[in-house]
Protein backbone atom coordinates (compact mmCIF):
# COMPACT_ATOMS: atom_id res chain seq x y z
CA UNK A 1 0.00 0.00 0.00
CA UNK A 2 1.58 3.45 -1.07
CA UNK A 3 2.01 5.29 2.18
CA UNK A 4 0.20 8.56 2.83
CA UNK A 5 0.53 11.19 4.85
CA UNK A 6 -1.88 13.69 6.26
CA UNK A 7 -1.50 17.13 5.15
CA UNK A 8 -4.48 19.12 6.81
CA UNK A 9 -7.79 17.25 8.27
CA UNK A 10 -9.71 15.19 6.01
CA UNK A 11 -6.92 15.73 3.41
CA UNK A 12 -4.15 13.10 2.77
CA UNK A 13 -1.86 13.45 -0.19
CA UNK A 14 0.55 10.26 -1.61
CA UNK A 15 4.64 10.24 -0.63
CA UNK A 16 6.16 10.53 -3.66
CA UNK A 17 10.22 10.39 -4.47
CA UNK A 18 12.36 13.01 -6.69
CA UNK A 19 15.74 11.47 -8.40
CA UNK A 20 17.52 13.52 -5.65
CA UNK A 21 15.58 11.28 -3.16
CA UNK A 22 17.21 7.93 -4.30
CA UNK A 23 20.57 6.45 -4.22
CA UNK A 24 21.79 3.36 -6.49
CA UNK A 25 23.19 0.56 -4.13
CA UNK A 26 25.80 -1.44 -5.19
CA UNK A 27 25.69 -5.40 -5.18
CA UNK A 28 27.54 -7.91 -4.55
CA UNK A 29 29.75 -7.95 -7.85
CA UNK A 30 31.36 -5.20 -10.41
CA UNK A 31 32.99 -6.07 -13.64
CA UNK A 32 34.81 -3.69 -16.40
CA UNK A 33 32.86 -1.13 -18.37
CA UNK A 34 33.99 -2.74 -21.37
CA UNK A 35 31.45 -5.35 -20.33
CA UNK A 36 28.99 -3.79 -20.08
CA UNK A 37 26.85 -2.67 -23.23
CA UNK A 38 24.47 0.67 -23.57
CA UNK A 39 22.36 -0.44 -26.53
CA UNK A 40 18.40 -0.32 -27.01
CA UNK A 41 15.96 -0.99 -29.22
CA UNK A 42 12.15 0.00 -29.59
CA UNK A 43 9.79 -1.47 -32.05
CA UNK A 44 12.30 -2.37 -35.22
CA UNK A 45 14.85 0.47 -34.37
CA UNK A 46 18.43 -0.17 -32.97
CA UNK A 47 20.14 2.25 -30.98
CA UNK A 48 23.72 2.45 -29.16
CA UNK A 49 22.18 4.45 -25.96
CA UNK A 50 19.37 4.90 -24.45
CA UNK A 51 18.94 8.60 -25.50
CA UNK A 52 15.71 10.44 -26.88
CA UNK A 53 16.30 14.04 -27.31
CA UNK A 54 13.64 16.35 -25.96
CA UNK A 55 11.98 18.22 -28.84
CA UNK A 56 12.99 21.57 -28.47
CA UNK A 57 14.32 23.95 -31.23
CA UNK A 58 17.32 25.10 -28.52
CA UNK A 59 18.64 21.41 -28.60
CA UNK A 60 17.49 20.15 -31.95
CA UNK A 61 17.97 21.00 -35.17
CA UNK A 62 18.12 18.79 -38.54
CA UNK A 63 21.99 19.26 -38.30
CA UNK A 64 21.72 17.92 -34.49
CA UNK A 65 19.36 15.14 -34.88
CA UNK A 66 21.80 13.74 -37.58
CA UNK A 67 24.50 14.22 -35.25
CA UNK A 68 22.65 12.18 -32.29
CA UNK A 69 21.92 9.48 -34.54
CA UNK A 70 25.27 8.99 -35.48
CA UNK A 71 26.41 9.06 -32.12
CA UNK A 72 23.63 6.73 -31.49
CA UNK A 73 21.25 8.20 -29.87
CA UNK A 74 17.20 9.29 -31.02
CA UNK A 75 17.07 13.10 -32.58
CA UNK A 76 13.61 14.34 -32.08
CA UNK A 77 12.84 17.60 -34.40
CA UNK A 78 10.06 19.88 -33.17
CA UNK A 79 7.58 19.40 -36.42
CA UNK A 80 5.41 22.80 -35.12
CA UNK A 81 8.21 24.36 -34.26
CA UNK A 82 10.76 26.82 -35.81
CA UNK A 83 11.95 24.57 -38.70
CA UNK A 84 8.40 24.32 -39.38
CA UNK A 85 7.37 27.89 -39.25
CA UNK A 86 10.26 30.22 -41.26
CA UNK A 87 12.72 29.20 -44.01
CA UNK A 88 15.64 31.27 -42.21
CA UNK A 89 15.71 29.83 -38.66
CA UNK A 90 19.15 31.24 -38.26
CA UNK A 91 17.65 34.49 -38.00
CA UNK A 92 14.85 33.54 -35.72
CA UNK A 93 17.11 31.97 -33.59
CA UNK A 94 19.27 35.27 -33.28
CA UNK A 95 16.00 37.59 -32.37
CA UNK A 96 15.74 35.09 -29.54
CA UNK A 97 19.31 35.01 -28.66
CA UNK A 98 19.44 39.13 -29.02
CA UNK A 99 16.13 39.40 -26.51
CA UNK A 100 18.04 36.85 -24.35
CA UNK A 101 20.93 39.43 -23.88
CA UNK A 102 20.18 42.71 -25.00
CA UNK A 103 16.73 43.16 -23.79
CA UNK A 104 16.82 44.19 -19.52
CA UNK A 105 13.48 42.64 -19.65
CA UNK A 106 13.49 38.80 -18.61
CA UNK A 107 10.54 38.27 -20.45
CA UNK A 108 11.11 39.35 -23.71
CA UNK A 109 12.64 36.08 -25.44
CA UNK A 110 9.70 34.45 -24.61
CA UNK A 111 7.30 37.34 -26.47
CA UNK A 112 9.84 36.55 -29.26
CA UNK A 113 9.16 33.28 -29.53
CA UNK A 114 5.41 33.84 -29.37
CA UNK A 115 6.01 36.12 -32.28
CA UNK A 116 7.80 33.44 -33.72
CA UNK A 117 5.43 30.87 -33.44
CA UNK A 118 2.62 32.64 -34.46
CA UNK A 119 3.92 32.23 -38.03
CA UNK A 120 2.05 29.56 -40.08
CA UNK A 121 3.17 25.99 -40.35
CA UNK A 122 4.45 25.16 -43.74
CA UNK A 123 4.73 21.64 -44.84
CA UNK A 124 7.21 22.40 -47.50
CA UNK A 125 9.79 23.44 -44.94
CA UNK A 126 9.39 20.35 -42.48
CA UNK A 127 8.89 18.25 -45.15
CA UNK A 128 12.51 19.59 -46.15
CA UNK A 129 13.75 19.21 -43.07
CA UNK A 130 12.85 15.62 -43.03
CA UNK A 131 14.17 14.83 -45.93
CA UNK A 132 17.42 16.50 -45.01
CA UNK A 133 17.77 14.23 -41.67
CA UNK A 134 16.41 10.91 -43.68
CA UNK A 135 19.13 11.30 -46.53
CA UNK A 136 21.56 11.30 -43.33
CA UNK A 137 20.81 7.57 -42.60
CA UNK A 138 19.58 8.09 -39.57
CA UNK A 139 16.14 7.30 -38.04
CA UNK A 140 13.62 10.20 -38.93
CA UNK A 141 11.53 10.87 -35.37
CA UNK A 142 9.42 14.28 -34.84
CA UNK A 143 7.02 15.60 -32.39
CA UNK A 144 3.53 17.07 -32.64
CA UNK A 145 1.28 17.96 -30.45
CA UNK A 146 -2.22 16.10 -29.30
CA UNK A 147 -3.87 18.98 -30.44
CA UNK A 148 -2.41 18.85 -33.94
CA UNK A 149 -1.76 14.77 -34.20
CA UNK A 150 -4.31 13.91 -36.81
CA UNK A 151 -3.73 16.85 -38.53
CA UNK A 152 0.06 17.12 -39.21
CA UNK A 153 0.79 13.42 -39.23
CA UNK A 154 -0.40 12.29 -42.67
CA UNK A 155 1.79 14.64 -44.38
CA UNK A 156 4.86 13.98 -42.06
CA UNK A 157 4.29 10.13 -42.93
CA UNK A 158 4.58 11.14 -46.80
CA UNK A 159 7.67 13.22 -46.19
CA UNK A 160 9.42 9.62 -44.59
CA UNK A 161 8.75 9.95 -41.05
CA UNK A 162 10.02 6.13 -39.44
CA UNK A 163 9.22 7.15 -35.31
CA UNK A 164 6.19 9.88 -34.14
CA UNK A 165 6.38 11.31 -31.04
CA UNK A 166 2.97 12.85 -29.63
CA UNK A 167 3.89 15.16 -27.02
CA UNK A 168 2.04 17.63 -24.47
CA UNK A 169 2.93 18.78 -20.71
CA UNK A 170 0.03 16.34 -19.78
CA UNK A 171 -1.33 13.73 -22.50
CA UNK A 172 -4.31 11.29 -21.95
CA UNK A 173 -5.78 8.52 -24.03
CA UNK A 174 -8.33 10.55 -25.18
CA UNK A 175 -7.61 14.30 -26.08
CA UNK A 176 -11.10 16.22 -25.20
CA UNK A 177 -12.09 19.10 -27.27
CA UNK A 178 -15.06 20.83 -26.78
CA UNK A 179 -15.20 22.07 -30.54
CA UNK A 180 -14.34 19.69 -32.92
CA UNK A 181 -13.27 15.78 -32.92
CA UNK A 182 -11.19 14.33 -29.87
CA UNK A 183 -8.00 13.08 -30.65
CA UNK A 184 -8.28 9.33 -29.44
CA UNK A 185 -5.52 7.69 -29.02
CA UNK A 186 -6.11 4.21 -29.52
CA UNK A 187 -7.95 4.82 -32.94
CA UNK A 188 -4.73 7.19 -34.36
CA UNK A 189 -2.13 4.92 -33.64
CA UNK A 190 -4.07 1.93 -35.17
CA UNK A 191 -4.42 3.20 -38.18
CA UNK A 192 -0.37 4.40 -38.22
CA UNK A 193 2.21 2.11 -39.73
CA UNK A 194 4.97 3.62 -37.93
CA UNK A 195 5.84 3.44 -33.89
CA UNK A 196 4.36 6.10 -31.54
CA UNK A 197 5.90 7.41 -28.62
CA UNK A 198 3.20 9.11 -26.35
CA UNK A 199 3.41 11.38 -23.20
CA UNK A 200 3.76 12.91 -20.74
CA UNK A 201 2.14 11.08 -17.45
CA UNK A 202 2.90 10.56 -14.12
CA UNK A 203 0.89 8.48 -13.07
CA UNK A 204 0.08 4.56 -13.10
CA UNK A 205 -2.91 5.08 -14.53
CA UNK A 206 -2.61 7.00 -17.49
CA UNK A 207 0.75 5.30 -17.95
CA UNK A 208 -1.25 1.92 -17.97
CA UNK A 209 -4.02 3.84 -20.36
CA UNK A 210 -1.27 5.10 -22.82
CA UNK A 211 -0.11 1.77 -23.32
CA UNK A 212 -3.47 0.30 -24.49
CA UNK A 213 -3.45 2.75 -27.39
CA UNK A 214 -1.22 0.55 -28.95
CA UNK A 215 1.70 3.01 -28.06
CA UNK A 216 5.53 1.88 -28.61
CA UNK A 217 6.84 3.88 -25.64
CA UNK A 218 5.34 6.31 -22.88
CA UNK A 219 7.18 9.63 -21.96
CA UNK A 220 6.98 10.01 -18.38
CA UNK A 221 6.77 13.74 -17.49
CA UNK A 222 6.89 16.86 -18.61
CA UNK A 223 10.35 17.90 -19.39
CA UNK A 224 11.27 19.39 -15.86
CA UNK A 225 14.53 21.47 -15.68
CA UNK A 226 15.84 25.04 -14.62
CA UNK A 227 13.80 26.64 -17.57
CA UNK A 228 10.20 25.10 -16.72
CA UNK A 229 7.88 26.66 -15.06
CA UNK A 230 4.82 24.05 -15.26
CA UNK A 231 4.81 23.90 -11.47
CA UNK A 232 4.60 27.33 -11.08
CA UNK A 233 1.92 27.67 -13.27
CA UNK A 234 -0.03 25.09 -13.41
CA UNK A 235 0.44 23.80 -9.81
CA UNK A 236 1.27 20.29 -11.83
CA UNK A 237 4.54 19.06 -10.77
CA UNK A 238 6.19 14.96 -11.37
CA UNK A 239 7.97 13.67 -8.44
CA UNK A 240 10.27 11.55 -11.32
CA UNK A 241 11.20 8.40 -9.27
CA UNK A 242 7.89 7.54 -8.16
CA UNK A 243 6.65 8.39 -11.78
CA UNK A 244 8.86 5.97 -13.30
CA UNK A 245 8.51 3.03 -11.04
CA UNK A 246 4.76 3.60 -11.27
CA UNK A 247 5.29 3.78 -15.15
CA UNK A 248 7.35 0.46 -14.86
CA UNK A 249 4.70 -1.22 -13.10
CA UNK A 250 2.20 -0.49 -15.29
CA UNK A 251 4.73 -1.57 -17.84
CA UNK A 252 5.04 -5.03 -16.21
CA UNK A 253 1.26 -5.67 -15.48
CA UNK A 254 0.45 -4.54 -19.06
CA UNK A 255 3.22 -7.00 -20.03
CA UNK A 256 0.96 -9.75 -18.45
CA UNK A 257 -2.00 -8.69 -19.59
CA UNK A 258 -1.06 -8.58 -23.30
CA UNK A 259 1.08 -11.86 -23.18
CA UNK A 260 4.14 -10.41 -23.78
CA UNK A 261 3.97 -7.01 -25.44
CA UNK A 262 6.47 -4.33 -24.06
CA UNK A 263 6.36 -0.44 -23.93
CA UNK A 264 9.32 1.41 -23.11
CA UNK A 265 9.36 3.55 -20.78
CA UNK A 266 11.27 7.08 -20.75
CA UNK A 267 12.13 9.37 -18.48
CA UNK A 268 11.93 13.13 -19.54
CA UNK A 269 12.40 15.48 -16.67
CA UNK A 270 15.49 16.16 -13.50
CA UNK A 271 17.88 14.76 -15.84
CA UNK A 272 20.72 17.26 -15.47
CA UNK A 273 23.60 15.49 -14.57
CA UNK A 274 24.91 11.66 -15.55
CA UNK A 275 23.70 10.12 -11.86
CA UNK A 276 20.00 11.32 -12.59
CA UNK A 277 20.31 9.48 -15.94
CA UNK A 278 21.44 6.19 -13.65
CA UNK A 279 19.07 6.62 -11.09
CA UNK A 280 16.20 7.05 -13.93
CA UNK A 281 17.08 4.08 -15.71
CA UNK A 282 17.74 2.07 -12.13
CA UNK A 283 13.93 3.16 -11.40
CA UNK A 284 13.06 1.55 -13.97
CA UNK A 285 12.95 3.67 -17.20
CA UNK A 286 14.25 2.20 -20.35
CA UNK A 287 16.20 5.62 -21.95
CA UNK A 288 15.66 8.89 -21.16
CA UNK A 289 14.77 11.97 -22.66
CA UNK A 290 17.35 14.91 -22.56
CA UNK A 291 17.10 18.62 -23.58
CA UNK A 292 18.65 20.63 -20.64
CA UNK A 293 21.88 18.54 -20.28
CA UNK A 294 22.33 19.05 -23.62
CA UNK A 295 22.07 22.89 -24.26
CA UNK A 296 25.35 24.05 -23.96
CA UNK A 297 26.37 21.47 -26.55
CA UNK A 298 28.33 23.35 -29.27
CA UNK A 299 26.34 22.12 -32.23
CA UNK A 300 22.59 23.07 -30.23
CA UNK A 301 21.06 25.49 -32.36
CA UNK A 302 20.01 27.82 -29.19
CA UNK A 303 23.73 29.18 -28.69
CA UNK A 304 23.62 28.56 -24.89
CA UNK A 305 20.39 29.10 -24.49
CA UNK A 306 17.59 26.56 -23.18
CA UNK A 307 13.88 26.30 -23.32
CA UNK A 308 11.09 23.73 -24.13
CA UNK A 309 8.10 23.67 -26.76
CA UNK A 310 5.85 25.64 -23.53
CA UNK A 311 7.67 28.52 -24.01
CA UNK A 312 6.06 29.35 -26.58
CA UNK A 313 2.23 28.81 -26.22
CA UNK A 314 0.45 31.93 -26.93
CA UNK A 315 -1.78 32.74 -23.71
CA UNK A 316 0.20 30.92 -21.06
CA UNK A 317 4.00 29.96 -21.35
CA UNK A 318 5.52 27.39 -19.02
CA UNK A 319 8.83 28.18 -19.61
CA UNK A 320 11.46 30.78 -19.36
CA UNK A 321 14.71 31.27 -21.70
CA UNK A 322 17.84 30.49 -19.70
CA UNK A 323 21.28 30.56 -20.53
CA UNK A 324 24.39 28.36 -19.92
CA UNK A 325 27.81 28.80 -19.45
CA UNK A 326 29.00 28.49 -22.61
CA UNK A 327 31.43 25.68 -21.92
CA UNK A 328 30.66 24.87 -25.78
CA UNK A 329 31.64 21.10 -25.68
CA UNK A 330 31.02 19.39 -28.45
CA UNK A 331 28.00 16.54 -28.40
CA UNK A 332 30.09 13.47 -28.51
CA UNK A 333 32.19 14.72 -25.30
CA UNK A 334 29.03 15.34 -23.48
CA UNK A 335 27.97 11.91 -24.71
CA UNK A 336 31.00 9.99 -24.21
CA UNK A 337 33.99 12.71 -22.84
CA UNK A 338 36.44 12.47 -22.04
CA UNK A 339 35.78 14.74 -19.51
CA UNK A 340 37.48 17.03 -16.49
CA UNK A 341 34.10 18.41 -15.23
CA UNK A 342 33.69 16.57 -11.91
CA UNK A 343 29.95 17.84 -11.95
CA UNK A 344 28.60 15.01 -14.03
CA UNK A 345 27.54 17.40 -16.64
CA UNK A 346 29.95 15.63 -19.53
CA UNK A 347 30.42 12.26 -20.35
CA UNK A 348 26.77 11.65 -19.58
CA UNK A 349 26.40 8.23 -21.00
CA UNK A 350 30.33 7.22 -19.90
CA UNK A 351 29.03 7.96 -16.71
CA UNK A 352 25.92 5.93 -17.33
CA UNK A 353 28.52 3.03 -18.51
CA UNK A 354 30.50 3.52 -15.47
CA UNK A 355 27.65 2.90 -13.13
CA UNK A 356 26.39 -0.32 -14.59
CA UNK A 357 29.54 -1.60 -14.11
CA UNK A 358 30.35 -0.74 -10.54
CA UNK A 359 27.19 -2.31 -9.67
CA UNK A 360 27.97 -5.41 -11.84
CA UNK A 361 25.28 -4.90 -14.36
CA UNK A 362 26.00 -6.01 -18.23
CA UNK A 363 23.38 -3.90 -20.01
CA UNK A 364 20.20 -1.60 -19.37
CA UNK A 365 17.62 -4.05 -18.90
CA UNK A 366 19.62 -5.47 -16.40
CA UNK A 367 20.30 -2.32 -14.33
CA UNK A 368 16.59 -1.46 -13.72
CA UNK A 369 17.10 -4.51 -10.91
CA UNK A 370 19.62 -2.42 -9.10
CA UNK A 371 18.90 -2.12 -5.62
CA UNK A 372 18.16 1.29 -4.37
CA UNK A 373 17.83 3.47 -1.11
CA UNK A 374 16.03 6.60 0.35
CA UNK A 375 17.00 9.82 1.78
CA UNK A 376 15.22 10.75 4.97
Amino acid sequence: MRDQVEIGMGRTAMLAYDLDDVEIVPSRRTRSSKDVSLGWQIDAYRFGIPLITHPTDAVVSPATAIRIGELGGLGVLNAEGLWARHADVEDALFRVVRAAEEDEDPDAPVRVLQELHAAPLRLDLISQAIKQIRESGVTVAVRVSPQHAEELTPDLLAAGIELLVVQGTIISAEHVARNGEPLNLKRFIGDLDVPVIAGGVGDYRTAMHLMRTGAAGVIVGYGESRATTTDQVLGIGVPMATAIADAAAARRDYLDETGGRYVHVIADGGLTHSGDIAKAIACGADAVMLGEALADAAEAPGRGLYWTTAAAHPNLPRSEVIGFSGAGHDLETLLFGPSSDPSGAVNLFGALRRAMAKTGYSDVKEFQKVGLTVRR
